[in-house]
């Protein structure tokens, strides 16, 4: 959320500062001292009766709500919330609801991009709900947080939701495929910077993100995690039991999921996504390390 607060504050065209607000009053003050143009608010409720449109993204979907409640015992009318958090689509419904009795609106818009890609203001964008309502967001996508939209005026909010849920399944299958033709490149001689030219030729874009990380050593040589896997477990929890209610089975994806329980048994709350090769690495005889 931080990369997105500094893209509407430089691209925004805002009339006004920026408010901000986190549960670590400590982060948001250091955000504001970072951009310029923001003033942090005490609180949510703040916030909110400071604000005409309102930003939210948080964790999970019980952070949402406990938020949502707190803010909409205040009055809301008239106000217009953007849900960027990933939830389950029943979750977002729900909570389109409780904001609409209350007398304000919500457009649901979860968005695809890992942190890079948000700081560059290149997320892809999944608004959701009444056209009307869409439209008032629109100005703060292409050009600002995003390089496009994934158009969900006037469906369901748990669609939108529902396809990041199902958009995290080619995500995850895709730094699973990296992982394993990294290792397979190792052992059997080709080598790993001879495929990495391959996937630099042929997958340009994230695949070749992923390579680079795994083949420098970054997935476990960094400090902070770029998509923590407990988050990333979380969101595979999550497209698993979508997978089971629905009847769908997910053989891939399943793989990815018990390498990443063996990245988070291997490297604890630091480790992150790309770690899954560290995994895949164990599996084959090979040191969770590369160099």
């Amino acid at each position: 959320m931080q990369a997105m607060c500094g893209n509407i504050v430089k691209k925004g065209k805002l009339t006004s500062p920026l408010l901000l607000y986190n549960r670590t009053t400590s982060r948001a003050k250091q955000l504001a001292e970072e951009l310029g143009n923001c003033i942090v608010a005490d609180s949510a409720k703040e916030a909110v009766t400071k604000a005409d449109i309102i930003f939210t993204c948080l964790t999970d979907d019980l952070a949402v709500l406990e938020l949502f409640r707190q803010i909409l015992e205040g009055d809301v009318t008239g106000k217009l919330f953007v849900n960027c958090s990933t939830t389950q689509p029943a979750t977002s419904d729900n909570l389109a609801a409780m904001v609409e009795k209350k007398g304000a609106h919500i457009v649901t818009m979860p968005v695809f991009g890992e942190p890079s890609m948000a700081e560059k203001g290149l997320l892809i964008c999944i608004p959701a709900g009444r056209a009307d309502l869409v439209d008032r967001v629109r100005p703060y996508c292409t050009g600002v947080i995003g390089r496009g939209i994934i158009d969900f005026s006037n469906e369901a909010h748990g669609k939108a939701s529902l396809l990041k849920v199902i958009g995290n399944v080619f995500i995850v299958n895709m730094i699973e495929t990296v992982a394993e033709g990294l290792v397979l490149a190792e052992k059997s001689k080709l080598g790993t910077d001879n495929l990495h030219k391959f996937i630099q030729a042929i997958f340009p874009g994230p695949f070749t993100l992923y390579s680079q990380r795994m083949i420098t050593g970054d997935y476990y040589t960094r400090d902070e995690p770029v998509v923590s896997i407990d988050m990333a477990r979380h969101l595979a929890s999550e497209v698993l039991a979508l997978a089971e209610a629905s009847g769908t089975q997910l053989n891939a994806y399943e793989a990815s999921y018990k390498h990443m329980e063996m990245v988070r048994s291997y490297t604890g709350t630091k480790g992150d996504i790309s770690g899954i090769y560290g995994a895949v690495r164990q599996e084959s005889g090979l040191a969770y390390e590369n160099q």
